[in-house]
């Protein structure tokens, strides 16, 4: 793709700019941390007001609420909202970014006219619930059973680190339909109303001392046969292709934004070491930035962004954990305090960063991907105790 943007492009850059510069002033006071009414309540009113404005689900269809809009808008929009400091996805983080895209390529008509508009509203929020405390990276051995019950499946089990599992109206939920499969074969895909009998949602608090997570407790839990997504036992395939997203595009305003930290850091660091070092990282910004747009073009052409999914989030994760120690170490003393003014900013990134070499799939775990799916390198050998 041609990585320049467009007379176009450039115009919708400018009346991006113009909205914002109205709309952002109209915003209340950003919610504390903890107060999760209070941060869905933001999160779903700024969602709504792109909504209205013509902003939201810029790369989805028209007929959903999206704008049908080109991949080098799509990169101008982040770009432009990053540098304005606007709200980011927020609670909504899931639902635009995971299972959105996924109800896209793999719902059914039912499915995508119920559920995409509300995303694209703000009217729904979606959390995931994929992980289990003996399913991480190894996800396929899942074991929450899904058993048919005429019209039901029945679902029993316990899943981990479910973003946005307190605040969310519905999940996207991984299960074991045939227990006697391989263990790849026997998963399914269901969308789970987060109201539903039987679930209890208990907050897990992070190292910053936020409680975006959460364990998920199912006991016997109803849920529609019409919410699978995708064939009965097919899961692990839909899984892919959440997969793909979570790993190739969602990561794009992730990127917007640690290139405009790096920004704010360059302007910190007097050190001639330290200065090289940032330019290093800026190199390795720009490069997964051209990344970034051939999976976003990839997947607004095709539906998936593609082998480049595989190595932009391992890539990024590095780099920006790379950014986050050179932080602490320009910053010093004031890198110990995340109230710290003008800097509490970058100590929470910095300590955010510990979890992206280990979230949405482990680097060890990325690269044995990599080596096998697409280099056709053998597979590791298994280990025997």
């Amino acid at each position: 793709m041609d990585l320049k943007y467009s007379e176009s492009d450039e115009a919708f850059r400018s009346e991006l700019r113009a909205w914002l510069a109205r709309a952002l002033p109209e915003l209340p006071a950003h919610p504390g941390r903890e107060d999760w009414k209070a941060r869905r309540r933001f999160d779903t009113d700024w969602q709504r007001r792109l909504f209205d404005a013509g902003y939201a689900g810029l790369s989805w269809p028209r007929e959903y609420g999206g704008r049908d809009a080109s991949p080098s808008e799509q990169l101008v929009f982040l770009e432009e909202t990053t540098a304005a400091r606007a709200p980011n996805v927020g609670v909504n983080f899931v639902g635009l970014l995971h299972a959105g895209p996924t109800l896209m390529t793999e719902g059914t008509d039912e499915q995508k006219a119920r559920h995409l508009p509300a995303i694209l509203r703000g009217d729904e929020v979606w959390c995931q619930g994929f992980s289990e405390p003996a399913a991480g990276s190894d996800l396929a051995a899942l074991r929450t059973r899904a058993v048919r019950d005429g019209d039901d499946y029945v679902v029993t089990g316990q899943k981990i680190w479910c973003s946005f599992g307190q605040v969310g109206d519905f999940g996207e939920l991984l299960v074991r339909t045939d227990p006697d499969a391989p263990k790849h074969r026997g998963i399914s895909w269901l969308i789970l109303p987060m109201d539903l009998p039987g679930i209890e949602v208990r907050p897990i608090e992070t190292v910053l001392g936020s409680s975006e997570f959460s364990e998920v407790f199912l006991d016997e839990v109803r849920v529609p046969v019409a919410n699978r997504v995708g064939a009965e036992n097919d899961g692990w395939r839909v899984t892919q292709v959440t997969f793909s997203f979570e790993r190739g595009t969602a990561f794009v305003s992730e990127m917007v934004e640690a290139r405009r930290l790096l920004d704010d850091l360059a302007a910190l660091t007097a050190d001639q070491v330290d200065r090289r070092e940032l330019g290093h990282i800026a190199a390795e910004l720009d490069a997964l930035w051209a990344l970034t747009k051939r999976n976003v073009s990839q997947a607004a052409r095709t539906g998936s962004p593609g082998d480049g999914a595989l190595m932009i989030k391992l890539a990024y994760s590095e780099t920006r954990a790379r950014l986050g120690e050179l932080s602490l170490r320009v910053l010093g003393r004031a890198g110990l305090d995340l109230d710290a003014p003008e800097v509490g900013e970058m100590v929470e990134e910095r300590l955010r960063t510990l979890s992206l070499t280990i979230a949405a799939g482990t680097s060890q775990i990325q690269r044995n991907i990599i080596s096998e799916r697409l280099l056709g390198l053998p597979r590791e050998p298994m280990m025997t105790l």
